[in-house]
């Protein structure tokens, strides 16, 4: 069990990496994006969009690294109170009933989705904007299955806490 786990939190690290460098990149486009703007008094739609494309993938391919750390939203009322145990099955329960079914259909759907836009060459509707629309709609599949992996091994984390001797 331990590997499984060691295996998707390395997974989950690898994700992190990339995303902080998107999240450079991004910054650094807006950056740039803000001086052509209000020094040129113009933009370009590409520049946007592809804005919006790195926002979306941080957001999204991020997500499972967010929740590997708990810097997900949650609802601390009850679940800081109690015992390592509760909070374990908690963890648990919650995995199994809400994050893994909710997972699931979001990838089933988001696959169609991504799929029917590559099958169509989807891209932009704005002139100069990016082709592949697909591409970014392919990401919310991605970062569904990364969020998943990460759910699996925090769902096997608190079955360790729940069925350790120690706690």
């Amino acid at each position: 069990m331990q590997k499984i786990i060691n295996f998707l939190d390395w997974i989950g690290e690898k994700m992190g990496t990339l995303v902080s460098w998107v999240a450079v990149l991004l910054a650094l486009l807006i950056g740039l994006d803000v001086i052509i703007r209000y020094v040129f008094q113009f933009t370009f739609i590409w520049m946007i969009e592809t804005e919006i494309y790195l926002f979306g993938i941080l957001f999204l391919v991020g997500s499972g690294y967010t929740f590997k750390y708990g810097k997900h939203v949650r609802v601390d009322v009850f679940y800081t109170k109690m015992s390592e145990k509760g909070k374990a099955w908690i963890d648990l329960l919650g995995g199994a009933c809400l994050l893994i079914p909710w997972c699931y259909v979001v990838i089933v759907s988001s696959w169609y989705y991504g799929l029917s836009s590559f099958m169509i060459r989807e891209s932009s509707a704005q002139t100069g904007g990016l082709p592949a629309l697909y591409v970014l709609k392919f990401c919310i599949t991605l970062g569904f299955v990364f969020l998943l992996f990460q759910g699996i091994s925090q769902m096997l984390k608190s079955i360790q806490i729940i069925f350790n001797k120690d706690n």
